[in-house]
């Protein structure tokens, strides 16, 4: 894929669904440095501009995972005539101690319009469907992470056959 580096990033963590729940809600400062940029998702019930850890509270870490489609994505700092790839991974695939399909692809759309992009429209070619954050069961915080991309005049984006049926690094 034909990108420069990110322009921005935001990651946000789920625990996979467990009974007893160990780990503090607090980011570390390395993850927490992960994000800059502006970059704004928008769930029913969830506006995330900032790295964060979903909370627990009125289930939205279910609803996340279960209820809710692909959400709005906002970049008010974008170029109007400019276009961008819109990425959404997970690092911790499928556990965050054995990574073994580390950025995991849960979502991937080229060709973003930056004009729209700035009015929350994710008006582009869809590469990956989204999937929502599913963490397997007892497999620790998982961090999804959204990267947004300024794409390069004249560089299509796409995707291998391979990259297109697994999703991963796999």
């Amino acid at each position: 894929m034909a990108v420069p580096g990110p322009v921005l990033v935001l990651s946000m963590w789920i625990l996979g669904l467990v009974h007893v729940e160990t780990t503090a809600d607090t980011l570390s400062s390395l993850d927490a440095s992960f994000c800059h940029g502006g970059l704004e998702v928008i769930y029913p019930e969830l506006d995330i501009d900032e790295c964060l850890i979903i909370p627990k509270v009125r289930k939205l870490r279910e609803k996340v995972s279960t209820v809710w489609k692909a959400p709005q994505v906002y970049f008010s700092g974008a170029h109007k005539r400019k276009m961008y790839v819109l990425v959404m991974v997970d690092p911790d695939a499928p556990h965050r101690t054995n990574p073994a399909s580390a950025y995991w692809r849960h979502w991937l759309v080229a060709d973003i319009q930056g004009d729209a992009l700035t009015k929350g429209q994710l008006q582009g070619t869809t590469l990956t469907d989204y999937y929502p954050p599913t963490p397997p069961h007892k497999s620790g915080f998982h961090r999804y992470q959204f990267m947004l991309f300024e794409k390069l005049p004249d560089a299509p984006v796409s995707l291998t056959e391979q990259e297109t049926s697994s999703r991963g690094s796999a």
